[in-house]
């Protein structure tokens, strides 16, 4: 009964974290529709205020980890709980541009704390057949909040100071979990012995007198310096290595940008412009809970090699089509938020570098760091850009101040027509009959893009790092490679735009394919598999060079 309690517990601490976490980076792009109004926000502000949580994550990721190793996983998931039940308070109660930063700030480390020391304490705290299951299932937890937060959105976007509910409602999730993890052990208590946590079909990481002798000696926990991550000594330097290779390949692969021509793609098959971005935000993000149930259900199984050389090859694959059907049918590129006060402004990102990169004129500028995120758990933090454009389309006649609308219809009919010419779709262009397969064809590269990615690097990557390293570095490990994950998001984001203006959009995804192939090859070359296997023999088998 205890073993059970512990489980569920375990359980319902990692689906609220990830839920928690995707609910504050999906409920920023419909807040901010009435914050701009109400606070008078520019351009430049609005970018600052949805960049100040990748700010606070950055933060949180440069030391999250000394608190997670120092003060144990169970006391760091307390203090950010309660982090964020302060950030949340000051978000719910400010009255100034200032104040609402803060909130964004210290949300944003409370987050990125309790990622980490979620995925880790639940990692130490289950058996190994289970870890994969239970570690995924904060993946899961991240697009269902992203979820709810669309929802939320629509319902709040007419209310008056709806924006206030928005982010006050996470103080629900946060409490309860910081109820969960009160009943929970200090201490990470094995639910199942040595024994049972080898399934047969594995190859054996020991041999027989190997294991004899390691359950007769418990298993000392070494200590480690933030050095020793770079050093031979138990074989760190390649934990290192498979570490940051997945991460970056995380990013590398395009995740952050393809699903920000997610509403485009829809629009050009025939959906109009309003149910294009819901169903490019809503339509994909239930994908990806359900790609993401089925990683679940297979982590444990298929084992997470297999999961992630199977999501590299669909993702390489449906990016390559993408970028060779728009050789044929290309999608125009979306104007940025400087365009909507300023036509003549430039859109170089050197110039505006929070500029976001796929958005039309009078849309909510989430800028790129947001889609990003997902970072961290890879699921849905592109696709809020996605949304952005829904709620600015459906509700920008309540939510933009009645001197700018005329202004913002005029440039949006602009965009349109320029979109018109550069598709190709104008009265002296090839028929729109002509591209309609080859549209459809990119909504399905898309789609599988999504789900792909759902199921190999979103929650492979984090269950990954919650293994291969020691317990006594495994915090400041994990925060290491999570500080270059967001460092990387948002290279690639910012980076987006230039590339395409020097290689174009359709060599652009094609890149993106390379990528992936070359992240097959990583990691089947230097990823081990983990399944079935304790904390305690993954780190036997990295310190002896297996």
């Amino acid at each position: 009964g205890r073993a059970l309690l512990i489980l569920l517990l375990s359980a319902t601490v990692s689906l609220l974290g990830g839920l928690i976490f995707g609910y504050e980076l999906g409920i920023i792009s419909g807040a901010l529709l009435q914050l701009q109004t109400d606070f008078h926000l520019s351009c430049f502000k609005q970018e600052v205020l949805v960049s100040a949580l990748l700010i606070g994550a950055l933060l949180a990721s440069l030391v999250g980890g000394i608190l997670i190793d120092h003060y144990g996983r169970r006391r760091a998931i307390l203090v950010s709980s309660l982090v964020l039940l302060v950030g949340s308070l000051i978000l719910t109660l400010a009255r100034s541009f200032i104040g609402l930063v803060i909130g964004r700030m210290t949300v944003g480390f409370a987050i990125s704390v309790s990622s980490m020391a979620c995925c880790i304490y639940v990692s130490e705290m289950v058996a190994a057949h289970q870890r994969g299951l239970l570690v995924s299932l904060y993946e899961a937890g991240i697009t269902v909040g992203i979820l709810l937060s669309y929802a939320l959105n629509y319902i709040f976007a007419g209310v008056d100071e709806g924006w206030k509910y928005m982010f006050g409602l996470a103080i629900a999730p946060t409490a309860m979990q910081f109820l969960s993890i009160l009943f929970l052990p200090v201490n990470p208590v094995k639910l199942s012995s040595w024994d049972s946590d080898c399934q047969k079909g594995l190859i054996q990481l020991q041999d027989t007198e190997d294991r004899a002798a390691a359950k007769r000696e418990p298993y000392k926990e070494k200590r480690y310096s933030f050095l020793d991550l770079f050093r031979t000594r138990d074989n760190m330097r390649r934990r290192t290595l498979v570490g940051l290779g997945l991460v970056v390949f995380q990013q590398f692969t395009g995740q952050p940008n393809v699903l920000g021509y997610a509403s485009k793609i829809f629009h050009s098959v025939g959906f109009q412009s309003n149910s294009s971005a819901i169903l490019a935000s809503v339509g994909l993000g239930a994908i990806k809970v359900v790609a993401t149930l089925v990683a679940m259900a297979f982590a444990d199984k298929a084992g997470r090699r297999v999961l992630l050389m199977a999501g590299c090859v669909v993702m390489a694959i449906s990016v390559t089509i993408i970028g060779l059907t728009s050789r044929i049918a290309p999608l125009a590129m979306a104007r940025d938020c400087k365009a909507a006060t300023d036509p003549n402004a430039s859109h170089s990102l050197t110039q505006h570098p929070l500029t976001p990169v796929s958005f039309q004129p009078a849309v909510s500028p989430i800028p790129p760091a947001l889609g990003a995120g997902k970072s961290q758990a890879g699921p849905g933090f592109a696709a809020t850009r996605s949304l952005a454009k829904a709620f600015a389309s459906t509700q920008s006649r309540e939510v933009v101040p009645d001197s700018s609308l005329t202004q913002k219809r005029g440039l949006v009919g602009q965009a349109k027509e320029e979109r018109v010419g550069s598709t190709g779709f104008a009265s002296g262009g090839p028929p729109q009959a002509e591209h309609t397969v080859l549209n459809w064809i990119t909504l399905l590269s898309m789609m599988a893009f999504v789900s792909a990615f759902s199921i190999g690097f979103g929650p492979m990557t984090w269950l990954v790092l919650s293994e291969i390293y020691p317990a006594g570095i495994r915090g400041r490990a994990f925060a290491f490679c999570n500080s270059f994950n967001w460092a990387a998001n948002l290279l690639i984001s910012l980076s987006f735009l230039d590339l395409i203006d020097a290689i174009g959009f359709s060599w652009m995804f094609l890149l993106y394919g390379l990528m992936g192939v070359m992240a097959v090859i990583f990691i089947y070359l230097f990823v081990p598999e983990t399944k079935g296997q304790s904390l305690e023999e993954i780190d036997q088998q990295f310190s002896r060079k297996r």
